[in-house]
C-alpha cells in the first residue's frame, strides 16, 4: 500500500515509580533498531547566503516532496486502517518492517539492522505482529506516586527505540524527516524520559485509542503543536491510520480514526489569539498585528465540541509584532515606528496567554465546554555558535546528563514563568466552574535534548532556506515522542 501523501501536504499547509499497569494490549510499541552510518553528512550551507523571504509563511519550512511516500512499494506495505478498517477476524497479520526512506539527492545512506553487527537484511526479514481484533484494552486511571515529578528527571538509554520510522508513518513533516535527509548519527533515537520518583510508560497506541473512543482531541498552536500531533499520529499508526476530513477553514485540519470514532483537530493559531499579518515589512519580514485582548476568531467557537484540548504558544512572539489593547497600539517588537510605546515581550506574551485561557474559561461558563485543557509549556531551542540567522547550529549527538544541562535563559525563561503563572490562575478559576486544567511541563526535559533537532538534516543539501539549521523543531521519530507519553499519562491521572 502506498502511504497517503495528501495528509502530509495538508498538515504542512497549516503552518507551516514502577511502570504503571494500564492493562494488557497487543499493540505495545514494537522496536525498530537503526545503527549509525559511517557516511559523511552533506556539506552545510552558510545561513548568511540564504535570501530572506518576501513574506512570512505559516511555517518556516517548505512543502513535502510527494516522492517521499510514492516511492514505497509492495514490500513496504503496512496493514493500516486508512484503507482497510479493523475487521472482526481474530487472526494476526504480519508485515515486514519497511526500510527507512532516503532522499536520493542525499550523499548519506542509512542501513538498518537489529544490532551493530547485523546486516540490513536481518532487519528486512524481521516481522511485527499486530493483532487485528484483540479484546478492548483496559485503560486504568491512577494517581501519580508520591514524590513523582513528571517534569523533572533524566534521559536514559532505550535500546528498543525507535518505535516507528519515516517508512512506517507517512505523516512526518518533510523538515522533521531527519532520517530521510541523511542524518549520520541516529543515537539520538535511543533514549527515553525517566521522571524523578516514578517511571513514564511508553504510550500504548491501542489503549490511547480506546481512551479516545468517541471523543475529539484538539491541538491548538504553532508548528510545534503540529510537531506533537504528527508524532502522536505516527505512534498510533501501529493500530490505525486516520483519514482526513475536508474543511473549508484554511487554518483547520481534522483527522478521523474510523474504527474508534476518534477525531484529532489541529488549529493553526501561533499566537493563540487574534493576529493579522500586515502589509508593512521590516528586513523583508511582515509585521504581525497582535490583539492581546481579543480571542482567536476560529478555535474558541469550536470548544464545546472538544473533549480534550492541548495548546501551546511562544515561538512566534519573536517576530516583528505590533501589540494592541482595545485596538490601540501599546507596544511593538522589532518595529521601526518612531516613538512607539514600549511593552515588554514578557508582559505581551502573558497578556496574550491570559486571553487564550480566558477563551476556554468563558466557553466553560457560557458556551457548554466541559472538556479537559492541557497546557504544554515552552519548547526550548538549542542554537549554539550564533543566532538562528547568523550561523547558529545544533550539532550535539547526545542528551545533556545531570549537571551538564543548561538553565533556561532569556525570553524562553520569561515565557515559561508567565505560562506557569497563567496556568495556575486558570486552573484555580476553572475549578470553581467545573473546568479542569492540567499541565504538560516538558520544558526541562526538552532543554536536555540539544541532539533532537533537525539542524541541516531537515532539507536536501541543495535547498536554500532562511533557517538552514533548524534547532527549533524536533526530528520524527525523536524526543518529541515523549510529549505524547506524557500526554497519555496526564490523561490517565
Amino acid at each position: 500500500m502506498v502511504l497517503p501523501t495528501t495528509i502530509a501536504h495538508r498538515l504542512w499547509s497549516l503552518g507551516s515509580s514502577s511502570p504503571l499497569d494500564y492493562g494488557s494490549s497487543d499493540f505495545r510499541r514494537t522496536p525498530i533498531t537503526i545503527p549509525p552510518t559511517s557516511s559523511a553528512p552533506p556539506t552545510p550551507k552558510n545561513p548568511s547566503q540564504s535570501p530572506a523571504p518576501s513574506k512570512i509563511d505559516k511555517s518556516p519550512i517548505s512543502s513535502p516532496n510527494p516522492s517521499t511516500f510514492s516511492s514505497l512499494n509492495s514490500t513496504d506495505s503496512l496493514s493500516l486502517s486508512a484503507s482497510n478498517n479493523l475487521d472482526n477476524s481474530s487472526t494476526s497479520n504480519k508485515y515486514s518492517s519497511p526500510t527507512l526512506i532516503q532522499d536520493s539527492s542525499s550523499s548519506t545512506t542509512t542501513s538498518i539492522s537489529n544490532s551493530s553487527s547485523s546486516s540490513p537484511n536481518d532487519y528486512l526479514n524481521s516481522s511485527i505482529t499486530i493483532n487485528q481484533n484483540p479484546e478492548r484494552p483496559v485503560v486504568s486511571k491512577r494517581s501519580l506516586p508520591k514524590g513523582c515529578d513528571l517534569s523533572k528527571g533524566e534521559w536514559i538509554e532505550d535500546p528498543n527505540a525507535p518505535y516507528y520510522t519515516n517508512s512506517t508513518c507517512g505523516m512526518i513533516q518533510e523538515h522533521q524527516n531527519c532520517i530521510k535527509f541523511g542524518r549520520p548519527n541516529l543515537d539520538f533515537l535511543k533514549w527515553r524520559w525517566k521522571p524523578d520518583g516514578c517511571d513514564l510508560p511508553l504510550l500504548d497506541p491501542a489503549q490511547f485509542l480506546e481512551l479516545m473512543r468517541g471523543k475529539i482531541l484538539a491541538f491548538i498552536g504553532d508548528s510545534l503543536a503540529r510537531n506533537q500531533m504528527q508524532s502522536l499520529m505516527c505512534l498510533l499508526s501501529r493500530v490505525e491510520y486516520p483519514k482526513e476530513i475536508s474543511s473549508s477553514e484554511e487554518n483547520l485540519t481534522r483527522m478521523f480514526y474510523q474504527s474508534h470514532n476518534f477525531t484529532i483537530w489541529f488549529f493553526w493559531s501561533p499566537f493563540l489569539i487574534r493576529a493579522e499579518q500586515s502589509n508593512q515589512t521590516i528586513y523583508n519580514f511582515p509585521y504581525w498585528n497582535i490583539y492581546l485582548d481579543e480571542p482567536d476568531p476560529l478555535w474558541p467557537s469550536h470548544l464545546p465540541n472538544f473533549d480534550y484540548v492541548v495548546l501551546n504558544t511562544g515561538n512566534w512572539y519573536t517576530r516583528p509584532t505590533l501589540f494592541h489593547l482595545n485596538r490601540l497600539l501599546v507596544g511593538c517588537h522589532y518595529c521601526s515606528i518612531p516613538n512607539a510605546p514600549y511593552m515588554s515581550m514578557r508582559r505581551a506574551h502573558r497578556r496574550a496567554f491570559r486571553t487564550a485561557l480566558n477563551s476556554i474559561s468563558n466557553a466553560g461558563k457560557h458556551g457548554g465546554f466541559k472538556g479537559l485543557t492541557i497546557v504544554r509549556t515552552v519548547s526550548p531551542s538549542h542554537f549554539e555558535g550564533g543566532e538562528w540567522n547568523k550561523g547558529g547550529d545544533c550539532v550535539r549527538t547526545k542528551p545533556f546528563r545531570g549537571k551538564e544541562a543548561p538553565n533556561l535563559e532569556g525570553l524562553e525563561k520569561e515565557m515559561y514563568k508567565e505560562q506557569l503563572k497563567e496556568f495556575w490562575k486558570a486552573k484555580w478559576e476553572g475549578s470553581e466552574m467545573g473546568l479542569e486544567f492540567r499541565l504538560l511541563d516538558a520544558t526541562k526535559a526538552m532543554l536536555m535534548r540539544p541532539d533532537g533537532h533537525p539542524s541541516r538534516y531537515g532539507h536536501s543539501a541543495t535547498e536554500v532556506l532562511v533557517m538552514s539549521n533548524d534547532c527549533v523543531h524536533w526530528c520524527l521519530p525523536g524526543p518529541v515522542d515523549m510529549w505524547n507519553d506524557f500526554l497519555f499519562r496526564v490523561l490517565t491521572i
